[in-house]
This record gives structure tokens, sequence and C-alpha cells, in this order.
């Protein structure tokens, strides 16, 4: 007896911590989600920039197939499915030859194979580089994990290929102060970005930011480095000439105004390289006005180990478009680089902008229902809202006075008072 209060204890919340913890609920499912109602299967849609993805392994235990919202909910409800969080350029798997005889309640003619699907562990339910499910059974406690922006896996922070956690750029609350995170193996095909300027890079304190010298070489260059390869930008100097001006500079007595220059935030960065790629549309196809300085398809990256990179919000507008770096990721297959819809940000502001406008044809149908009452059946609506208001006004003070638990019978007992106050009225 003890033990069944103490349970009942335990599982008692506020009426207004129930509804927050809903909303909080129904608001987040929209933002992953991206505003699918699940209704109806994507399939028609063909691959999409980017979709909710849920992976059935009591169809396809293998894990090579994944389908979308509305059939993981029509198709697939009671089977093991394993909830991918989104998928860029994926096409509904379901009832596909990948799932024997099963077929797709919703959309049931699809080809053989989607061939431009891309498929990890993560749908066999495993993820990081230990290859172990989430949350993880057998664990303690459940470490945090950062998805690569990049190949889309999950890592735990304490296997990122770091000497420590504590090297991800966090905040003094240990908030994270980076936007995207690629993962170490990704790292290596985008070594490229080392071309680019401090302004991209969310780095832990007392850290230096990635550039095109090598480890061994003067703090005071890597700076200098830093500073002129942002106003190579406007001047479309190449890399050596970077270096050229930087020796000369560090030859000689540096002034107050030129540590100034040389130390320029990294908000005050961003911001004037976006003004200065908006301000030269026309220069998009021409490699000379590259604001890396190089022929990255020409270019000798840099050859050192790469490791995880933590990128600043906005790094991705940053990104040259002229005709050299656009073929340059088409052949590396990263392209998406450059799509500003294939961002998590746009993702979840469409779906906060689906949610918005249910909501709002949710108040219009509300209120096109009113119009088609008359007077008296108004005013019986009106009537019963206020009956309920005040019901519950009465319920929820006399709980809160008595700091007792809310039980089936008391809910019971508000609507019994409503039928009778409904009773009294009509006769």
């Amino acid at each position: 007896m003890a033990d069944a209060l103490k349970d009942e204890t335990e599982q008692t919340v506020t009426i207004e911590e129930y509804i927050e913890e809903l909303e909080a609920e129904e608001l987040e499912a929209d933002l992953v989600l991206g505003g699918d109602e699940g209704k109806e299967c994507t399939y028609p849609s063909g691959y999409m920039k980017r979709q909710a993805i849920f992976s059935c392994l009591t169809c396809v235990p293998s894990g090579n197939a994944g389908v979308c919202t509305a059939c993981s909910l029509s198709c697939h409800d009671g089977h093991e499915v394993v909830e991918l969080w989104t998928k860029r350029k994926f096409c509904c798997d379901c009832g596909n030859s990948k799932f024997g005889e099963f077929s797709c309640k919703l959309h049931p003619d699809k080809e053989p194979e989607n061939s431009e699907n891309s498929y990890n562990h993560n749908f066999r339910g495993s993820y990081c580089t230990c290859g172990r499910p989430y949350p993880d059974p057998d664990a303690k406690e459940q470490i945090e994990m950062i998805q690569c922006c990049i190949c889309e896996d999950w890592f735990h922070d304490n296997h990122l290929g770091l000497n420590s956690p504590d090297e991800i750029p966090r905040d003094e609350d240990g908030e994270p102060v980076y936007d995207d995170f690629i993962c170490e193996k990704c790292a290596t095909t985008f070594s490229f970005l080392k071309f680019y300027p401090s302004s991209l890079w969310a780095l832990p304190k007392q850290k230096n930011a990635p550039s095109v010298q090598s480890s061994t070489e003067n703090v005071m260059e890597n700076d200098c480095l830093t500073s002129l390869s942002a106003k190579a930008i406007d001047s479309h100097i190449s890399q050596s000439e970077i270096q050229a001006d930087c020796s000369s500079s560090l030859s000689q007595p540096e002034s107050s105004s030129t540590k100034k220059d040389s130390t320029c935030e990294n908000g005050t960065e961003v911001n004037a390289m976006l003004e200065d790629n908006k301000a030269r549309p026309e220069d998009r196809g021409s490699t000379a006005t590259c604001p890396v300085g190089v022929d990255i398809i020409e270019a000798t990256l840099p050859s050192e180990k790469a490791g995880p990179m933590f990128l600043l919000k906005k790094w991705r507008e940053l990104l040259c478009k002229c005709r050299s770096c656009s073929e340059f990721y088409t052949l590396k297959g990263v392209e998406f680089l450059i799509d500003k819809e294939d961002t998590i940000e746009e993702y979840e502001k469409m779906g906060k902008s689906k949610r918005d406008e249910k909501l709002k044809q949710q108040e219009g149908a509300e209120l096109n229902f009113l119009n088609t009452l008359n007077h008296v059946q108004k005013i019986e609506i009106f009537s019963g809202i206020a009956d309920m208001k005040n019901e519950l006004h009465s319920f929820l003070k006399e709980s809160f006075d008595s700091s007792k638990a809310v039980t089936s019978e008391d809910i019971k007992g508000v609507f019994e008072n409503l039928a009778k106050k409904k009773k009294q009225r009509l006769t």
C-alpha cells in the first residue's frame, strides 16, 4: 500500500506543468517533422531536401531502408521503429523491394529501390564510432551526443577525436557556442575550410583558429594571416601574397593602429564577409574573385591530420560560390552546403511556419462554426464556457490550497457538476 502511494506521488504534476509539457512536446514534434502532419506518403515528392525519416527493424532488420512520417504511423504502427530525426535528399522506401511482400498502404506503387538514398548504421539503431544504441541500456549515465552536419551520424562528446570533451567550444554555462559540427572523418574532405579566416570557427578558450600555416610556426604569424585573409576577400589577393605581406609586417614594429586592426572580432568579420558576398553577385562565376584566394580544385590542401570542426552561425553563407568552388563542392558530393534550404535552421523555420498556419486555420474554423449558429445557440455555447471556467477555477483553487493529488474521481466530479448546471439552465 505504501509503495503504491509513493508511485502515485512521484507521478503527480500540476495542471500548468502538464499543459506546458504538452505544448513543448507539440512544438518539438512540429520542428522535427517539419510541419508534416503524417497523412500522406512523401514518395511522390521524390528526394526531398530534408525530411523526418524512420527505420523499421521489424520489416527490414538489416537497417537499409527508411520510411517517411506518414508510413511510420500508418504502415509500421506497433513495429520496432528507429527514429532518425531528419535526413537530406531521401525518398521514402516503404513497401519497395527491401520490404519483401509487405506493401505500403498509402502509396503502394513504388520503384524497387531508391538508388540515391544513403544509409548508415543509424538505420540499425547504432550511433557514433562505438556503434552503441541511444539511449544505451548498458550505460550508467547517458552521454550527450552531437550530430555531424555532413554524414548526419551522431557522436558521444567523448568520442570526437579530441583529447577531452572540455575542448568542445562552450560558454561559461556549458552551452555550445558553435552552430554546426563536422566529425573527424568528414573533416578530411573539408580541409579546404582552413583556407578561410577565423570568422568561420568556434574555438575553445586559449586555442588558435585553424589556418593554412603549420603548427610549428609563430603564433603572431598565424594571427597576421587570419587578419590578412579577411582583407583578401576585398582585394582578391592570393595566399602567397598574404604570406608575403604577413612576413613583411612581422619584421616591422607593430603600431597601436595596426594591432587594433589585426584583432577584429569574429562578429564584425562575419558581417563584413556577408556584405561582401552579397555585393558581388556578378563575380560568382569567376575564380579570379574567389574570396579564398586560390583555386581549391588545383590547390594543395592542408596535409596535417584533420580533427573535428566546430563552425559558427552563418558559416555556410560565407562559403564562396564562384565557378571553381562550386565545381569542387559537386566533385566532393557536398553541393548541398550552398543550399540554404538544406540547413536544420531553415527546416525548423518551415515547421514553425506550418504550425502557425495550422493554428490560424483552427482559429478560423472555430469562428466559422460560431457564425453558423443562431443567437440562442451562441448564448448556450458561451454560457457553457463560462460554467466550465468557473468550475475549473474552483476546483484548481481547492486543489492548490489542500496540496492534495488529483484523482480520476475528482475529475469525474467536475464534469458531473457541469452537467447539473446545464440541466438547471435548460429547465
